[in-house]
């Protein structure tokens, strides 16, 4: 949620509570209508009270228009849930999900690591950040094997979403154990 309509929902909420005490306090007789009319005649008594009023008043109906039919939320679905594509035909909405499932299908595909944890990042251009975070044995050459990662997650994202990834970050958590097959006698 964008800063102005935090403001405004924080605005308008306050705005209901200060009237409905109000309404609330003038129906069990607490307050004379009576002086609510003073205060209104006061009010707009001089010509720069009234224009005062005016402009809050104008600059009110503004920000609940904005907020009525103008809301922040139907651009954020590109970059929040992960990437929307569109053609002639419609539209196609590649989660951040799918793009993770797809780098850790790559990973798995290369004996030499395990247990993977894959995070994908996507900004308001569409940029596709991948950060992959994995196990190695202790026989892989590191930046080899994290070389040819990167480029076969780039080009599988490529072919199956025809989507460009910015990066591929990979992060080497720890030295796996290899597990030898016991015989059982």
């Amino acid at each position: 949620m964008k800063a102005i309509d935090k403001f405004n929902l924080v605005l308008f909420s306050t705005i209901i509570l200060i009237i409905s005490i109000f309404v609330c306090i003038i129906s069990f007789n607490l307050l004379s209508i009576s002086i609510v009319n003073k205060w209104s005649v006061d009010l707009f008594s001089s010509d720069t009270r009234t224009y005062t009023v005016l402009g809050v008043a104008i600059l009110f109906i503004l920000l609940a228009v904005k907020s009525i039919f103008f809301n922040s939320f139907s651009g954020n679905e590109k970059g929040k849930d992960g990437i929307l594509l569109e053609n002639d035909n419609g539209k196609l909405l590649v989660s951040k999900d799918t793009i993770e499932n797809l780098s850790n299908t790559v990973v798995k595909s290369f004996q030499s690591a395990e247990n993977t944890i894959t995070k994908v990042n996507v900004d308001q251009e569409n940029n596709v950040k991948i950060f992959v975070t994995l196990f190695v044995y202790p026989d892989v050459v590191i930046k080899e094997l994290s070389s040819k990662l990167q480029i076969k997650i780039k080009e599988t994202i490529k072919k199956s979403l025809d989507l460009e990834v910015k990066e591929v970050n990979i992060r080497i958590k720890n030295i796996a154990v290899k597990k030898e097959p016991t015989i059982k006698e």
